[in-house]
């Protein structure tokens, strides 16, 4: 279950510029997670509209938490919060709060887009750290929600997407490739989805480079709705399980 709701997050993710004109204030999604054959986890999203800064923001935060027999050995509590700024869509701070087994990290980062640099706190030691970045970084959690604003005309099958993720205090490179369209069941019913493969690096965390496959909505919301993982060790799927206040409908077909 280790890192599980982190890695969720990061398969959701695009790096483009654009407002936040897709998505809804009070919104709110939730996943259901599993590995292999075990009920591992929950996932949930939700949105509220804020002032940061003297600036309007999109503040979402995602929880993650462990459930059945592995709470019982390996309890997960996560949280991330991102303030992202609603004319840029570009994130202005971004909390990564988490506690999985004996594991423990609580960051805080606060971008300068202007200058291309980070500041990272970690609230457990009481230091920060500065850094130079790339333009248009994305946070796991901000881009989520760049996914879901992405031009449509973007996403068409043999299209790939770039996108630069920053993870813990290093940025890392992704690339997403549209490989279909698929029709994806769902405990609501059928719906069309775009088929994702991010090409991601293979070695710590997933069994190979391209192991990680992600559906989402072809439509406005752009919404993933599945998410399966190769891992090191055995596999992870992400399934929606609930949504309300989306600011399109969602077609299910039954």
């Amino acid at each position: 279950m280790n890192k599980i709701f982190a890695m969720f997050m990061l398969w959701v993710s695009a790096m483009v510029s654009a407002q936040l004109n897709h998505i809804n204030n009070g919104e709110k999604i939730s996943y259901r997670i599993h590995y292999g054959f075990i009920n591992a986890g929950t996932a949930d999203l939700t949105t509220n509209q804020i002032n940061y800064k003297g600036k309007d923001h999109l503040r979402v935060v995602g929880v993650g938490k462990s459930t059945g027999i592995v709470n019982t050995f390996f309890k997960v509590n996560d949280v991330y919060e991102s303030y992202i700024d609603s004319a840029t869509g570009l994130p202005s701070f971004y909390v990564r709060n988490i506690s999985e087994g004996s594991y423990r990290r609580h960051y805080e980062t606060t971008f300068n887009h202007d200058n291309k640099t980070l500041v990272l706190y970690d609230k457990l030691k009481k230091n920060s750290r500065n850094f130079n970045t790339f333009e248009g970084i994305q946070d796991m959690l901000s881009a989520f929600y760049y996914l879901r604003n992405i031009d449509s005309s973007k996403l068409k099958v043999g299209n790939q997407v770039k996108l630069n993720v920053w993870i813990d205090d290093e940025t890392y490179p992704f690339l997403l490739k549209i490989v279909g369209v698929e029709q994806k069941k769902t405990k609501f019913g059928k719906i069309e989805c775009l088929k994702i493969v991010p090409s991601v690096q293979s070695g710590r965390i997933f069994k190979e480079k391209e192991g990680v496959t992600m559906w989402v909505t072809n439509d406005q919301n752009h919404i993933p709705v599945e998410l399966e993982a190769k891992l090191m060790v055995g596999s992870l799927k992400a399934s929606i399980s609930g949504y309300s206040n989306l600011k399109y409908n969602l077609d299910f077909k039954k």
